[in-house]
């Protein structure tokens, strides 16, 4: 009995063993899978690290491979602009940018033998400087590419006069105003060093310009920070303020006399 279930066993076995061995010869070895084949295109990169106001050099923007599907139609590419980095070899960033970022026309602007207020202003604005103090403006805190309102506080001579006692009035002038730089200088105060604007340059229309030249005369300027929920005026915002603008400097002009 023991003899027998020993030849059922290995017959089975042998069984197995053949079935096995025919099935994995039968089959043909799987083809490799095909090689992925990325296509790319050169872009113009940042090499370094670009700062806004800062100049480019040579050394600064190269030639980078980059995924044609992931390019954007604003990139500069090199198939399309080979002199490009000569191009913009000493132009100045606008837009501060890292290393590794593709560079594109609206960060950078050609300086031609501009500083780099004028590259960046926009056709027909004009660039205006007003002294700041952190007691009156926004606790120092104004900043480039802040929006702010334009504050009149004046000396009222016609409310004095009926009353005797010293009044002053503010207004506000101008609104939603960007500022484009301000002189920081580092002052340190209990071994804190804190960034305390003097001047603020801010990026006005023409007669915006106008009406803060005769602001100054009128009395003084304050600036306030606006929120920068509140940065995105709507059109009747930009409305008022540009008849605010008209209707101070006729106001202007004919209490300018009374004021001084």
């Amino acid at each position: 009995m023991k003899a027998a279930r020993l030849v059922v066993l290995g017959v089975a076995i042998a069984a197995g063993g053949g079935a096995a061995y025919l099935a994995t010869g039968s089959k043909e070895a799987a083809p490799p899978a095909p090689a992925v084949t990325l296509e790319t295109i050169e872009i113009l990169v940042a090499k370094t690290d670009l700062s806004r106001g800062q100049v480019i050099e040579g050394q600064d923007i190269g030639w980078q491979m980059w995924p044609t599907d992931a390019a954007n139609p604003g990139f500069i590419r090199k198939s399309a602009e080979p002199d490009a980095p000569a191009k913009y070899n000493g132009a100045i960033v606008r837009v501060a940018m890292l290393a590794g970022d593709p560079i594109r026309s609206p960060y950078v602007v050609p300086a031609k033998g501009s500083g780099f207020l004028a590259a960046v202003l926009a056709k027909g604005m004009r660039a205006a400087a007003v002294d700041i103090s952190p007691e009156s403006d926004a606790g120092g805190f104004v900043l480039p590419d802040d929006r702010v309102d334009v504050m009149l506080t004046r000396r009222d001579k016609a409310a004095e006069k009926a009353t005797g006692v010293e009044k002053y009035t503010t207004t506000t002038v101008l609104r939603n105003i960007r500022v484009l730089a301000v002189d920081q200088t580092v002052d340190q105060k209990n071994g804190v060093k804190t960034a305390i604007g003097k001047t603020a340059t801010l990026e006005l229309t023409q007669s915006q310009a106008e009406t803060l030249a005769l602001s100054r005369q009128v009395g003084t300027i304050s600036l306030a920070l606006r929120s920068l929920l509140d940065s995105q005026a709507t059109n009747d915002e930009d409305d008022s303020g540009e008849h605010a603008s008209i209707n101070t400097v006729r106001f202007g002009v004919s209490t300018l006399g009374v004021d001084h």
